[in-house]
């Protein structure tokens, strides 16, 4: 059984990883292990920022968003070198198990360090919602009700003044925060780089609402969709440029940007979090290792991170035919 247990965030922030971190501290605790903070990612693993943590060390964190491990991109860690560093300073602390909190890199990098022989469980964690075995990652339904709350704001004055907005959320290659979003807004049109969509089409659509009465138009965009001019290096401009030159409707562009990663973590992404990670520590506690830990029909479910990692996440097809019938006239 191990004895002593690091737990790290990696790649971007997201709501909820504070939830994480500390049922991880918390539920160590509870197995007589000894848990410790690794400090920015696989960076400061390379670089032994490494403190052993109590429980006072978690309080008054789980309302908080961000990560109060703090996280940091490493080339190093991907490295002969920096890796064996990274071992060796997990060796030195004696530390033979880590929970992993991030997405798609961070596991990969958690499967280098169990070639090296090192415990690994990884957590789901990511606005983009991105990871298969999964239903929801933590921070994505706080990033949903974050551009919810934006997206409502931006209706008002785009009635107001009677205008189109494109409003670009992020998301990298997935479109699940525009769809999701989208659907819970009422939005006219969704575009994401899952389902093919011509933008002559939603010029179409726009002229036929403002023909039956409707006197705004709001189109929520993936920041990953693709478009035909290689010259149009912003997309969600690329979209309202040409809206506005084949409709002739007046167009503002929305770029919700990194406030989608901010902000306290919703109930939803709390009990997320506190569940995959006590699942996650389970399974260490148990000696399991090589594991990602996910929901799946409300039930907490644990697959081989290799496998995981091999699988396609997949768009929910309901809810854009759902958006769709929807937003229709």
């Amino acid at each position: 059984m191990s004895r002593r247990i690091g737990v790290l965030t990696s790649g971007g922030d997201a709501p909820g990883m504070n939830a994480a971190i500390r049922t991880v501290v918390r539920t160590a605790l509870s197995f007589k292990m000894e848990p410790f903070g690794i400090y920015r990612g696989y960076h400061g693993l390379i670089n032994d920022e490494i403190e052993k943590l109590v429980s006072s060390s978690v309080s008054g964190i789980i309302q908080r968003g961000g990560t109060v491990l703090k996280s940091a991109r490493s080339q190093e860690f991907m490295t002969k070198q920096g890796l064996e560093m990274a071992v060796n300073n997990l060796k030195k602390h004696k530390i033979d198990s880590v929970v992993i909190i991030g997405g798609d890199g961070s596991f990969r990098g958690a499967l280098s360090l169990m070639k090296h022989g090192i415990k690994i469980i990884g957590i789901p964690a990511t606005i983009d919602n991105d990871i298969p075995c999964t239903d929801f990652s933590i921070g994505f339904d706080t990033a949903v009700n974050t551009v919810m709350d934006a997206v409502n704001k931006i209706r008002d004055t785009a009635s107001s003044h009677e205008r189109i907005y494109v409003v670009e959320v992020m998301g990298r290659h997935s479109g699940n925060i525009a769809l999701y979003s989208g659907l819970a807004v009422g939005a006219d049109s969704i575009l994401i780089p899952e389902v093919p969509f011509e933008l002559d089409q939603v010029c179409e659509k726009i002229r036929l609402a403002y023909e039956a009465g409707k006197n705004h138009n709001i189109v929520v965009v993936a920041e990953g969709i693709s478009l035909p001019s290689d010259d149009i290096r912003n997309v969600s401009f690329g979209v309202g440029k040409y809206i506005e030159e084949h409709t002739g409707y007046e167009t503002r562009i929305v770029i919700l940007g990194h406030i989608q990663r901010g902000g306290s973590p919703t109930v939803n992404d709390r009990l997320l979090a506190s569940r995959l990670a006590y699942h996650a520590v389970s399974l260490i506690h148990q000696g399991k290792s090589g594991k990602m830990v996910g929901e799946v029909d409300k039930l907490i479910k644990s697959w081989d991170l290799q496998y995981a990692l091999a699988q396609e996440h997949t768009i929910n097809m309901e809810y854009y035919r759902l958006a769709s019938i929807l937003s229709s006239l």
